[in-house]
């Protein structure tokens, strides 16, 4: 296996391990993403948030490429920021693409009931990985204005054998003291389009003045582009 060398924050050269290599290009190959030449899709979407509902349309050509028409302004902009946090994960890549560009080397073994640590070297964010069974159970990343975890909790296996998150929490801290400042916990139903998995509900949970506030963005009558 080749050998990589990369800076890490502290310009500082991390020789890979390949072991950390294999293991997370595994993880990687395993999870479910949209096929190669994927043009993207449009769908009728729904945003409900306690009692007040708004309709509208969806396009999404890539990650970068998000159209949502939505009734409600501050609902318009935020299912903009969930849609396109999915199709950011979603989008088709490769391994050297994503995280393999980096140095990668593996933390102690300490038997962590979410798995092996991972730590990624040079990607400006401080990332550090759990995987066990050849999945990427726990995200940590931290930088100077933002530290959280993301904790995946659960997932669907495709009809190609590939993992697809379905539940997972995000946790997010004080940089500065490492206090706890919100939780949102995130559950994804799919539709399944000519042997694509699409977005069919999210449901999100969140803290905000003192109240669980949860919202629903719903995708229907799917079409691909």
């Amino acid at each position: 296996m080749e050998m990589h060398k990369r800076e890490n924050t502290g310009n500082v050269a991390v020789a890979d391990d390949p072991a950390a290599r294999d293991l997370l290009r595994r993880a990687f190959e395993k999870t479910s993403r949209w096929p190669q030449g994927f043009k993207g899709f449009t769908a009728d979407l729904t945003c409900e948030e306690e009692g007040r509902t708004s309709n509208g349309s969806v396009t999404v050509k890539s990650a970068r490429e998000v159209t949502v028409a939505l009734e409600h302004e501050a609902l318009k902009k935020w299912a903009e920021g969930q849609i396109g946090m999915m199709a950011v994960h979603r989008g088709p890549r490769s391994f050297e693409e994503s995280d393999g560009k980096n140095s990668l080397t593996l933390g102690e073994e300490d038997h962590h009931p979410m798995g092996r640590l991972l730590i990624i070297h040079g990607d400006g964010m401080n990332s550090r990985y759990r995987i066990k069974d050849d999945r990427i159970t726990q995200i940590n990343r931290s930088m100077e204005r933002a530290k959280f975890t993301i904790n995946v909790e659960d997932s669907l296996t495709t009809g190609d054998g590939k993992a697809l998150t379905t539940r997972y929490a995000v946790f997010y801290f004080s940089p500065a003291d490492g206090a706890l400042r919100q939780v949102e916990t995130y559950s994804d139903s799919h539709a399944v389009v000519n042997g694509v998995y699409l977005p069919g509900v999210r449901r999100v949970s969140f803290n905000e003045n003192g109240a669980v506030i949860t919202r629903l963005l719903i995708f229907e009558h799917h079409r691909l582009l």
